[in-house]
């Protein structure tokens, strides 16, 4: 492989260490800052993903509160729990682990987190925030994504840039935010459905990949020197792998993330992000309301 590897793990390690120093001010002032991480079911991989996430609290100086539900919970019971995390003082930042299982509306549920402590970015209001470019939690895997892209000086500004993907968690808001100002890119939204689409992610200086499919993207979808963003991971029987075959495209690309290793760290990062920016947030408001920290 002659690509340049844009690796998360070391990004995500600068931006875990700035979380840490914005957590430790905020417990210097007597405010601890809690996570809470709610899993339905026992799907391995999902375990996997919330067993990150609360680790990376933990180290961060977070509270992690894990909340577990049986696969048998019913939408009813699911969305119950997370009002109980809304009202929750202790907890300043929630994440439903995605997807649920089969025969529960992951919208429906994510759309009863409160606003103010959706540290996945995902709740309608803040979606509609980052369609309008106003501040609010962004959604994790977007920002981590623009956030490797700054730290390894990749220009978005006048590039094209195609995302083969559109799911609300990450192909969606993905798009929205590189064709944001200050980001500037040239943006094509591309999905399974698209004619042609090798012929049109060719035309892409950045090529993102959130498509779900294992080595979909190969080296005929991409331009010569472009930048490949891997955001799949799919299990398969050697193992994990993305959504790009990367020996192939590690060929033609200037630069690919890899996986794991790339994407992954990154959202966790993110999340970790959003969760002190709400509990500042809150930590300001209670101030100006006088209030006492605590």
């Amino acid at each position: 492989m002659s690509a340049r590897l844009l690796s998360g793990n070391v990004v995500a390690a600068a931006v875990r260490a700035e979380v840490a120093a914005r957590v430790a001010a905020l417990r210097a002032r007597g405010i601890t800052v809690g996570l809470a991480t709610v899993l339905v079911g026992d799907d391995p991989a999902s375990a996997i993903y919330v067993r990150n996430k609360r680790r990376a609290a933990e180290e961060a100086g977070m509270r992690s509160i894990d909340v577990r539900l049986p696969a048998t919970a019913t939408q009813a019971e699911v969305e119950a729990t997370l009002e109980r995390l809304n009202a929750d003082p202790r907890v300043d930042g929630i994440i439903l682990q995605l997807p649920l299982p089969e025969g529960l509306d992951g919208q429906a549920a994510v759309a009863r987190i409160d606003p103010a402590k959706d540290a996945d970015g995902l709740h309608p209001r803040n979606l509609g925030l980052l369609v309008l470019e106003r501040p609010g939690p962004r959604p994790a895997t977007p920002a981590g994504i623009l956030r490797l892209l700054r730290y390894y000086e990749i220009p978005t500004a006048g590039r094209v840039a195609v995302v083969v993907g559109r799911s609300f968690l990450v192909g969606r808001p993905l798009a929205l935010e590189l064709g944001a100002r200050g980001v500037d890119a040239t943006v094509v939204q591309a999905h399974s459905k698209t004619p042609a689409l090798p012929e049109l992610c060719r035309r892409g200086d950045i090529l993102v990949a959130a498509i779900g499919r294992p080595r979909m993207i190969d080296a005929s979808y991409v331009k010569p020197g472009a930048v490949v963003i891997d955001v799949g991971i799919n299990r398969v029987d050697e193992g994990l792998v993305g959504d790009v075959d990367a020996e192939s495209v590690g060929e033609v690309a200037a630069a690919i993330t890899p996986v794991p290793g790339g994407v992954g760290p990154m959202t966790i990062a993110a999340l970790l992000e959003n969760t002190v920016a709400l509990a500042e947030g809150r930590a300001d408001d209670d101030r100006e309301n006088g209030a006492t920290d605590g």
